[in-house]
């Protein structure tokens, strides 16, 4: 780890500054945390260094919107250093209860300053009555680790149902270094009974040594976890992530403690930069979702100019036909500021140039496409940033420097498009699939389509930005 300094960072250069993306103001930023409504604001925190571009020391950043499109900056809400989080405030969740917003995080402690590998982890409490200014709670550590659990043991989830309080704990290992989710139940937020694991990796499938950052939710009519395994295989051209965040569908039982599912894990995204996921449910009843843009093993180039990472868009939740479906929000219809494509174009095998003010604020939304071959490319002057080629029932996406990612499409109908400063999120068929993407370039870039058959489809371009 980096030495760290106590001046806060600041961004030395905007070259890689994202339009509509949630952001640090300068520092390091990986998880969304304790995303919620509280008091006619809609909260998101973040893991977040303020002192470094690099990870280190967490605290929680925090930014607040009335509307999913402007972020105010807000106060950091934890800040590490306590009894009950000597070594860094992790991730976790966020519960409103009597008017009252709680936070449930993990303290992470080291045995040694100069021995990262060594460390314990406990379940800890803060609350606010303003959104703003947060109190630990007297009875921290509310969860200590139970006994057949190694030193990982993070990321609390939390819900209400039934009058009742859950959390499930997925940060968490057997002593056979499997991951697992771990379920608790309490009525006041502070006392928690353990109701044992409900869920655990597979040894002879390969299904990851850890399983970070779990959301479990209802979502028409079915049980849906959300999780982000560690150390999973691949199985052909799905889950090719170093780290890939996945889900499965089933049903929990409350009162026996037990989550049923006959489904396989699904991939929650086929892009190289999605991770750590946290949905809530709005006042409106949608279910909103936020992932990290995760780097991994890729270089940020933002860090050289003093910050590093950020959020997706904010995308709502359904199930269909037992799979998850993401779409953009409908609130940001209200980035377009110039319609700049409306009409049927007629493609063939030569690139075509799309007909659009700024490229790299940008929405495309393709229809009709009936399955043909296409080709979808976002580039600059040295060549392709991201290209998406549909050919034989398979999506592949290819990007500069890194190596290529899939999706089975038997059906290509529909692709949306969302290109922002440093990143592009792609939308197939309504959000059966979607693919997150970080790129770097400070020249000029266009997006071009082409097929290798005649087709006519139906093409909408908008610019994008904040007003």
């Amino acid at each position: 780890m980096a030495k760290q300094t106590t001046t806060p960072l600041t961004v030395t250069n905007p070259r890689y500054r994202q339009a509509f993306h949630i952001m640090t103001p300068g520092g390091w930023l990986n998880d969304p945390n304790g995303v919620c409504y509280f008091k006619g604001y809609y909260h998101v925190f973040y893991q977040f260094n303020p002192y470094s571009a690099e990870w280190g020391p967490m605290h929680w950043g925090h930014v607040r919107s009335k509307d999913l499109l402007h972020w105010e900056q807000l106060p950091i809400a934890l800040t590490p250093g306590d009894p009950e989080d000597t070594g860094g405030c992790f991730s976790g969740s966020a519960i409103v209860k009597d008017d009252r917003l709680y936070l449930i995080y993990t303290g992470h402690h080291y045995y040694r300053a100069d021995d990262l590998d060594h460390f314990w982890e406990n379940q800890n409490v803060a609350y606010s009555d303003d959104g703003i200014h947060f109190t630990k709670a007297e009875a921290n550590p509310v969860i200590e680790a139970p006994a057949d659990n190694t030193q990982d043991f993070r990321d609390p989830k939390v819900w209400e149902h039934n009058g009742k309080y859950y959390l499930v704990v997925g940060g968490s290992q057997t002593k056979g270094h499997l991951g697992r989710l771990l379920f608790y139940e309490s009525t006041d937020l502070l006392h928690w009974q353990f109701r044992g694991p409900i869920g655990q990796a597979s040894a002879s499938q390969d299904e990851g040594f850890m399983w970070e950052c779990p959301d479990t939710f209802r979502l028409n009519g079915a049980d849906v976890t959300l999780f982000s395994p560690m150390g999973m295989q691949n199985r052909g051209h799905a889950f090719l992530n170093e780290n890939p965040a996945s889900y499965f569908v089933g049903h929990l039982d409350y009162q026996t403690a037990t989550y049923r599912t006959d489904e396989p894990f699904h991939s929650a995204d086929s892009g190289h930069n999605f991770y750590a996921t946290q949905t809530f449910l709005a006042p409106d009843g949608r279910r909103i979702m936020w992932a990290w843009m995760s780097p991994f093993a890729e270089k940020m180039a933002e860090q050289a100019d003093g910050w590093a990472g950020c959020l997706t868009m904010p995308r709502e939740l359904t199930l269909k036909n037992g799979r998850l479906c993401q779409a953009p929000i409908q609130e940001f219809t209200a980035l377009r500021q110039k319609k700049d494509l409306a009409s049927e174009l007629t493609l063939n095998s030569t690139a075509q140039t799309l007909a659009l003010k700024d490229a790299q604020h940008s929405e495309v939304i393709l229809k009709g496409l009936t399955g043909v071959p296409l080709i979808w490319q976002l580039a600059d002057e040295q060549g392709s940033l991201i290209t998406l080629t549909y050919q034989n029932g398979e999506l592949t996406l290819a990007a500069r420097d890194k190596d290529l990612r899939y999706a089975a499409c038997p059906r290509l109908t529909a692709l949306h498009f969302f290109v922002d400063t440093s990143s592009v999120e792609i939308f197939v068929n309504d959000g059966e699939t979607t693919f997150t993407e970080r790129f770097y370039t400070t020249g000029s870039v266009y997006q071009t389509l082409q097929s290798k058959q005649a087709a006519t489809i139906q093409a909408t371009g908008f610019t994008l930005g904040l007003a």
